[in-house]
């Protein structure tokens, strides 16, 4: 029976995305390509050898455009033998193209794949892909939703709301996860996935604190949402969501048949993918049903993983799951989340798995559950058991 392995995850470091950010200067193209070269020169691998390139970007506008993925093959130096495609599952989209990497492996389609993504957040700001006065959505999704759909941050103030979080509860978790990524750091612990020497992350700020983060304003304030929601007790800020970031991770995906022949080590095995989706309204929470779908499909308990990475699009998104699932924060996000790395949108679900394969082997635990919430109501949940 194939598998489906990964024998190498690399990242760059995530950088503020705006003029002046670490990563501003270079082309979203030019920034994947430094991931796929940074696996070649890892591994060695001759890049022929790859069956296909799947990469996740989620504004696909402006430099992003026109299946990014295949320029930055071509731009690190690929044989033109080599074929690409850009996938957009909004913010799980370089998860989803590392279930479609696998999968395809598994089905015995490829030998040897490369799951990546990228945004560039800074070059082409987020929303830039939906032309002015043009309508995304159709008049099915305005007859089936009257009242109409809202943001993100208007979705975080509804889960806030229900499940009745506070302020502090919001502050508090945003302060661990730029507590755990500056210890992190300071230990070394992203030295391995981190190609580029020199550089850290660049929104993670080890001196905040409480009282800092107390004193931001709410960051999505609107009197119309305030009269339809009354609900809302507007507790969500720049401080307990993730920043806009700019940044690429890439995994080498093969089988272990091809890792063999290849000469490469086999480092952790996709055991289980789900995808779910839930209420489009609250938008942020099929990272529930996402979560128990992966698990029963591997047949495994939520006690049996020892790490998991939910993505931090906001504080309220992992608090929420926690509640539901029960899951010890101690094993959530150990080197710190979205919150403080920050979030990169397409370069997210492979940024996520790739710190969570090295904290994995770092810390000897055999199973890590990933999962990401994305706009429309959608979550990707991945399992995978390190070798």
């Amino acid at each position: 029976m194939r598998d489906a392995v990964i024998v190498e995850a690399v990242r760059t470091p995530v950088a503020k995305g705006k003029p002046g950010g670490a990563l501003h200067a270079e082309h979203p193209v030019d920034l994947l390509a430094r991931t796929l070269t940074a696996l070649v020169d890892r591994t060695g691998i001759d890049p022929a050898e790859v069956d296909d390139v799947i990469g996740g970007v989620v504004t696909q506008a402006g430099e992003q455009a026109v299946n990014l993925t295949r320029s930055a093959v071509l731009a690190a130096g690929f044989p033109e033998s080599v074929p690409a495609t850009t996938v957009d599952r909004q913010c799980g989209s370089s998860q989803q193209a590392a279930h479609f990497a696998a999968q395809g492996v598994i089905s015995g389609a490829y030998d040897v794949v490369i799951a990546c993504g990228v945004e560039s957040m800074s070059r082409v700001p987020m929303g830039s892909a939906v032309l002015p006065g043009s309508d995304p959505f159709g008049p099915g999704m305005h007859a089936r939703y009257p009242e109409g759909l809202v943001g993100q941050g208007i979705s975080a103030e509804l889960i806030t709301a229900r499940w009745k979080f506070t302020r502090e509860d919001l502050d508090a978790f945003a302060l661990e996860s730029h507590r755990r990524a500056a210890a992190a750091w300071d230990g070394g612990e992203f030295d391995r996935e981190v190609a580029w020497t020199g550089q850290r992350d660049e929104t993670v700020r080890p001196g905040t604190s409480m009282e800092a983060l107390a004193g931001l304003k709410p960051a999505y304030y609107q009197p119309a949402y305030a009269e339809r929601f009354p609900e809302i007790g507007w507790q969500v800020t720049a401080g307990n969501a993730s920043p806009i970031n700019d940044g690429a991770a890439a995994l080498l995906i093969m089988s272990s048949d091809a890792a063999r022949r290849l000469g490469l080590r086999p480092r952790a095995r996709f055991h289980s993918f789900a995808v779910a989706g839930d209420d489009p309204l609250l938008m942020l929470t099929a990272v529930v049903p996402a979560t128990e779908k992966v698990l029963a499909r591997a047949g495994l308990s939520l006690g049996d993983i020892g790490l998991f990475e939910v993505n931090e699009a906001f504080s309220p998104v992992v608090l929420a799951w926690r509640h539901e699932t029960g899951a010890d924060l101690a094993r959530v996000n150990v080197r710190g989340g979205a919150i403080a790395i920050g979030h990169p949108l397409g370069a997210s679900g492979a940024r996520l798995m790739t710190t969570l394969v090295h904290a994995m082997e770092d810390r000897g635990e055999r199973y890590g559950l990933q999962t990401m919430c994305e706009a429309g109501g959608l979550a990707n949940a991945t399992v995978l058991e390190l070798l």
